[in-house]
């Protein structure tokens, strides 16, 4: 059993031949209970290294577990697509449905839980809020990480602003400063824990230098939204959220500018009734890197 996180692959299928999606495997790979942590729009896999370690040492104490955190298509390890218009949610669900496929046959799944950080959570009440899906067994326990059916335009508007902007970097120092000023609302932390979280973050390039590790290609469907889209989007989710059976857990940063307070309260009186955790001196989205936000989902998850 592994604390350090393991590089694997699965393939996916799409219109273009398929594509590979890469994933980090941290505890027993050959535990029933699985834990996938989805991240979220611009980030990677490797987020949820803390998380995982705590997981991993806390389960071992009862029954062993497995944690996989994914690279989402176009991200990371990951393939790129041929197509950027794929860049959605439903390509991102099915890429998910395979992988679990693909776990579930390694090594049978019997308890499944979801992690999921802002565009990682919408994925999860994709998956979650439709019954009918081929999961290898219910999802048990779901963790949305500041985000719900209502995503606020001003938040969107802020993040179409750097989206798809890759840059170029000296150093790695260089490109965590520049992550940093568009990521205050990830909440305090150190200078060793933010460099820990930005080293996944970039990629070294031929000419030299670094570059954020994700496919531009990323913002094309982003910035094409429109409000009234997202508006229209909103009826849906909620219909999903509704639907969802599992056990949830809603995390908000207290200043958050995606989850509004008055989304998360709705979340708490409709559909699975989620618990709902708020941290202090945060805004969108906690990285769970914290010791009261760890342990708050370890809690939860090992409960």
């Amino acid at each position: 059993m592994s604390t350090e996180p393991q590089l694997h692959h699965v393939m996916c299928p799409d219109a273009a031949g398929g594509h590979r999606m890469a994933y980090w495997l941290t505890g027993a790979p050959d535990s029933p209970h699985v834990v996938l942590c989805v991240h979220g729009l611009t980030r990677q896999g490797r987020d949820f290294d803390t998380l995982a370690q705590a997981l991993v040492q806390r389960a071992a104490l009862s029954a062993p577990i497995r944690v996989v955190a994914v690279d989402v298509v176009g991200r990371g390890q990951s393939d790129r697509l041929a197509d950027p218009t794929g860049y959605q949610v439903p390509t991102y669900a099915g890429d998910m449905l395979a992988l679990l496929a693909q776990l579930h046959a390694q090594s049978p799944i019997g308890t499944l839980d979801w992690v999921g950080t802002s565009m990682g959570g919408l994925i999860g009440m994709a998956v979650a809020g439709q019954p009918g899906l081929p999961l290898p067994t219910p999802l048990r326990r779901l963790v949305l990480n500041d985000v719900g059916p209502v995503i606020e335009w001003a938040a969107l508007q802020r993040i179409g602003r750097y989206v798809g902007q890759a840059g170029h970097f000296q150093t790695v120092e260089e490109a965590a400063a520049a992550m940093w000023a568009v990521s205050t609302g990830f909440g305090p932390h150190t200078p060793e824990q933010w460099l820990a979280l930005s080293r996944p973050m970039v990629r070294a390039v031929p000419e030299g230098g670094f570059t954020l590790h994700y496919d531009p290609a990323l913002g094309t469907p982003f910035r094409a939204m429109t409000e009234e889209a997202a508006v229209q989007g909103e009826a849906l989710l909620w219909q999903l959220y509704d639907h969802i059976q599992a056990d949830t857990l809603l995390l908000r940063g207290a200043q958050s500018d995606l989850l509004s307070a008055s989304t998360a309260q709705a979340m708490t009186q409709r559909g699975p009734r989620a618990r709902l955790v708020e941290f202090e001196g945060v805004g969108h989205a906690p990285t769970l890197i914290a010791p009261d936000q760890v342990t708050t989902v370890c809690d939860f998850l090992l409960a």
